[in-house]
């Protein structure tokens, strides 16, 4: 039966129509906060103050870490965040077998490569005990996070020692995983992080309030390229690709509940097109390997331009203004596809060369960042 063109046309309306509503919808429901760096640093008052000015601003949602030595005041600053309507997505970390070697701080030698025992000493048995206990306290307290995270940014040799220092300057694929000497030691550690990773999930699953919460994996820096680094470093890395291909072919899938990345885009020429269309293809390479509607989605819980000046007024407040504008809307478009279901950017305070907060108010592109998409 031939159908007339008007109730065609009215039909494929009425189809576009809902389509977009759904594309809409979806882009509105992607989780967005910014990071607080370590409010422990801060006083009491001052973290209030914070929180005053991050409720005013209409924020509903912080990320930070924490360490188990400072569970009680991290505690009690998501009861008080809690107050003020805002919750937690917080990173935890696991705990390391009793006498683990400790990698020392050189920060003059190795600027930004952190203390600690490597990721090979994580001891599951511990961090399951911690996380029960965890979230045991947080039950008791009436407290439910946004969030939960398993460390921070294991790609590179800042935040696992199992990478040597010196490195050799190099960025790691999936065959070194297996075959290299470093890039062995380095597996050894991500498959104890898979352990610790299970253990946090069974935890989650136990909780009272927080068994709905969802469990990220990892932040990942943004690192592609494999071989010797584009600009020459004294450590070395694995790229996204292999360090995701090898989480996944160990059992990373059925542990969370999406992926997890960090990206600072370049901040160069605001309001250029072929600027913008060169930063919105650089976020695609990074984002459409990995994150999918149909599979696993991703988070991005660090993004974000740094400031070049602390003077008041900030002189670049325009040009920084227009850059997180025109990345809203590269993400509204992942959002859209139903790839990105978190954004989270850095930061809020806490970081003087990234915080939103210039000059004793909320910037201009703090405002852009917390606009609807």
């Amino acid at each position: 039966m031939r159908v007339p063109h008007v109730a065609l046309f009215a039909a494929l309306g009425l189809f576009l129509s809902t389509d977009i509503q759904a594309a809409a919808a979806q882009a509105r429901d992607v989780l967005r906060g910014v990071d607080f760096v370590r409010p422990i640093q801060f006083s009491v008052e001052e973290q209030n103050a914070k929180l005053s000015e991050l409720q005013s601003a209409g924020v509903q949602i912080i990320r930070f870490g924490m360490y188990a030595q400072d569970e009680d005041k991290n505690l009690d600053f998501i009861k008080r965040a809690q107050a003020h309507r805002i919750s937690a997505v917080l990173i935890l970390h696991g705990l390391y077998t009793p006498g683990a070697p400790e990698r020392p701080f050189r920060p003059k030698e190795f600027p930004g490569m952190w203390p600690g025992p490597p990721l090979s000493a994580l001891d599951p048995e511990r961090s399951a005990q911690y996380f029960q206990d965890l979230l045991g306290k947080l039950d008791a307290s009436g407290l439910t996070l946004a969030g939960l995270e398993l460390e921070n940014e294991i790609n590179m040799a800042g935040n696992d020692p199992d990478f040597r220092l010196p490195g050799g300057g190099r960025v790691l694929g999936l065959a070194d995983l297996s075959s290299d000497p470093e890039g062995q030691q380095v597996a050894k550690g991500y498959l104890q992080y898979l352990k610790v990773l299970e253990a946090l999930k069974q935890a989650r699953d136990r909780s009272r309030l927080n068994k709905r919460t969802p469990l990220l994996p990892t932040s990942l820096v943004d690192i592609e390229q494999e071989g010797p680094w584009p600009t020459p470093k004294p450590y070395d890395g694995v790229s996204i690709g292999a360090i995701m291909a090898f989480l996944r072919a160990h059992g990373l899938d059925r542990l969370v509940d999406a992926y997890n990345l960090h990206t600072y885009p370049w901040g160069d020429h605001p309001g250029d097109k072929a600027s913008a269309v060169h930063r919105m293809r650089a976020l695609r390479a990074l984002v459409d390997p990995i994150c999918s509607a149909s599979g696993k989605p991703c988070w991005i819980t660090e993004w974000g331009f740094a400031y070049a000046s602390r003077a008041c007024p900030t002189p670049e407040e325009k040009d920084h203004a227009l850059l997180v504008q025109e990345m809203m809307g590269d993400f509204a478009q992942l959002a859209r596809e139903g790839r990105l279901t978190g954004l989270i950017y850095y930061s809020w305070t806490g970081d003087p060369q990234f915080d939103l907060t210039r000059c004793g108010s909320v910037s201009e592109a703090g405002r852009r960042v917390l606009a609807p998409f």
